[in-house]
């Protein structure tokens, strides 16, 4: 048994008195001649003994009516806990990500959640709730009820050690506080992903909800896989986890319209090829029927003209092996020799090659750094004869690397960065034996924290990349290397120049970060903006001289196409998507541990909260006793002789 407020006990020390007052309370018999009192002595005897006895029991019943009120007031009470009088804090982490779609015993699980918080929450009680997409802090469930029920699903999921952070910082510093932690999720195994908790201060409870059916099946993704003057072949990817699936159905929509109808069978993984007409086709959407989760069963994407690439090439030596590799229909390039460049249009270009120039002018330093400025980007190739301050100077003023003197050895190319944006996607696998190219004389560089692209077999660079800075090493003509010749050059320059221009795809992805140029100008105070029928959105933006770059990633929020305007003017048409790594329901094997429990049930957890913090308060009975003494003590008084 413990009180509420022990120190009123110390009232107890008061019972003294009364004792003291009867132990010394004497009283003085007055004496009445009498002729005989033989006849009395026996009576007289008896009425002493029967007083005594009844002023013990009133004494008795006094004391305990007195300490019976004195416990009442301290308040006794029987605890699983015995922090009774401990501040209680408690934080929900509620996983709104696209998974909690999938179907429980009665429903979505997101919602079976939201009703047992409802039904099992007091109305009063002050609780923390931290969602994918939103948080309330210090709240009680009744002022938040109407905002969980219409709680929409988000698109970007908190990794788990961004949720435990977060957590922690809606606890309070005080360390006698009772603090509990419910985190209610799928666990979602993505990636290898693993749980880490380390706050022991922190009670946490696992409450791990999974579907009763794991099949599922989603439109992964889509690409073009042929385009011609007239046509263009689409190809769809259909991924499937559980069971295999006949004559599944897949729809494509151009808008609204439904204007072509296929059927696959499919045990893992479908494709799916549709043609369109490659004149007057703008956005369309993929559709299948599944009835587990619903946010992937469609696709949308988008089919915007094609731009080409603006690619400048100031040359002081031969450029055939550039016109090769950007003379295509994705590109605009031009050559020009240093003595007849027509500065003016260097800021109309995407790219600006440097090919083999003995010298950089302080002019053409100027201008190219103003070109960077405005987010253009910049290749350089030297020449063995370069002058070294010119260039040092270049590159100063680009941020980028410096040069060192002229090496004269041989040296092969043998290193590859996979890893690096430019060849992502060109290689099916890490390729370490290839007919290595090599070069003659090279500069050793100074990197200046950029990025190693390619390299030589001692380590130093032959390519880096730093912001919107390429770099070459070595001189590319075919007196110095034979690097024209290899496989590498042409997607390494191809990708080079891609880069140069985000020009939009198909499609892009909600909650990554997405950069797409659109070949537009604006006025000052003017925005482009991105609009459909439910949303409009201005998106982050930067203006340049020939274009604005648009860079989005939590927004827009819904999956939809959506116009690029200017002004109302339509400029392009861009297509978000969910992520697709929600489509794959498997899960993480979450296990109990010291200060960590695992549930399978919202409103188990809550009881045993409850539980664990529920008290039976005993003043009651304390005054009921004291009651009950009085009523013993009038008894006694009134019918005890």
């Amino acid at each position: 048994m413990q009180f509420k407020h022990p120190e009123i006990l110390y009232f107890l020390f008061l019972l003294l008195i009364p004792i003291i007052i009867h132990l010394f309370h004497l009283r003085r018999f007055k004496k009445v001649p009498f002729t005989n009192v033989s006849f009395l002595k026996e009576i007289t005897l008896q009425t002493r003994k029967s007083s005594q006895i009844k002023k013990w029991l009133t004494l008795l019943t006094r004391l305990l009516l007195l300490a019976a009120i004195i416990f009442a007031f301290s308040q006794p009470y029987i605890s699983n806990n015995s922090s009774f009088d401990s501040k209680k804090e408690t934080v929900f982490f509620l996983d709104n990500s696209y998974s909690m779609q999938a179907k429980g015993q009665s429903g979505p699980l997101l919602q079976l959640a939201v009703q047992d918080l409802i039904k099992y929450l007091d109305n009063d009680e002050t609780i923390s709730i931290i969602t994918n997409s939103t948080s309330y802090k210090y709240v009680s469930i009744s002022g938040v009820k109407n905002d969980l029920i219409q709680l929409g699903y988000a698109s970007n999921q908190l990794d788990y050690k961004s949720v435990f952070l977060k957590a922690s910082n809606f606890f309070s510093r005080d360390p006698n506080s009772l603090k509990n932690f419910i985190f209610i999720s799928d666990f979602q195994d993505k990636n290898g992903t693993t749980l880490d908790i380390d706050n022991s201060d922190v009670r946490t409870h696992l409450v791990q909800l999974q579907p009763v059916n794991k099949n599922n099946v989603s439109v992964d993704s889509l690409f073009i896989s042929g385009n011609s003057t007239s046509k263009l072949d689409l190809t769809v990817i259909i991924k499937n986890q559980g069971n295999s699936i006949e004559d599944l159905s897949v729809s494509l929509y151009e808008k609204d319209k439904l204007i072509a109808k296929s059927s696959v069978d499919i045990e893992h993984t479908a494709q799916v090829n549709f043609t369109v007409n490659n004149d007057d086709f703008s956005e369309g959407k993929i559709i299948i029927n599944d009835t587990q989760l619903q946010f992937d069963n469609v696709l949308y994407f988008s089919i915007n003209k094609p731009e080409r690439i603006n690619v400048l090439s100031i040359n002081e030596s031969d450029d055939r092996f550039l016109k090769k590799v950007f003379n295509i229909s994705e590109f605009n390039y031009k050559g020009s020799d240093l003595n007849n460049l027509d500065y003016s249009d260097l800021l109309n270009q995407s790219l600006i090659v440097l090919n083999e120039l003995n010298t950089v002018s302080n002019s053409l330093i100027d201008i190219l750094k103003s070109f960077v400025q405005q987010d253009g980007f910049v290749l350089i190739i030297p020449s063995n004869e370069i002058d070294l301050k010119s260039y040092n100077q270049l590159f100063n003023q680009l941020n980028s690397i410096q040069f060192k003197p002229i090496l004269e050895a041989e040296k092969k190319i043998i290193k590859i960065n996979f890893s690096h944006p430019l060849f992502i996607n060109v290689f099916n696998n890490e390729v370490s034996n290839f007919q290595y190219p090599k070069v003659n004389k090279s500069f050793p560089i100074i990197p200046n924290n950029a990025s190693r692209i390619l390299s030589y077999e001692d380590g130093n660079p032959f390519l880096v990349n730093k912001e919107n800075i390429y770099v070459f090493s070595a001189s590319l003509n075919l007196n110095n290397s034979n690097f024209q010749n290899s496989p590498l050059i042409v997607p390494t320059l191809y990708n080079i120049g891609k880069r140069s221009m985000q020009l939009s795809s198909p499609y892009f992805t909600i909650g990554l970060e997405n950069k797409i140029d659109v070949n537009t100008s604006l006025n000052q105070d003017q925005v482009l903006v991105l609009e459909n029928e439910s949303a409009k959105i201005i998106p982050q933006q930067k203006s340049f001289s020939n274009k604005v770059s648009i860079i989005t990633s939590e927004t827009p929020e819904l999956a939809g196409t959506y116009g690029i305007k200017n002004n109302e003017q339509l400029v392009g048409k861009l297509s978000y998507n969910y992520n697709r790594n929600e489509s794959t329901l498997s899960y993480l094997k979450v296990q109990e541990s010291e200060n960590i429990t695992v549930s399978n049930s919202v409103s188990k957890v809550l009881k045993e909260i409850k539980s664990n913090t529920k008290v039976d308060e005993l003043w009651k009975w304390f005054v009921i006793f004291a009651l009950l003494m009085l009523i013993v003590e009038m008894l006694i008084l009134k019918f005890y002789k």
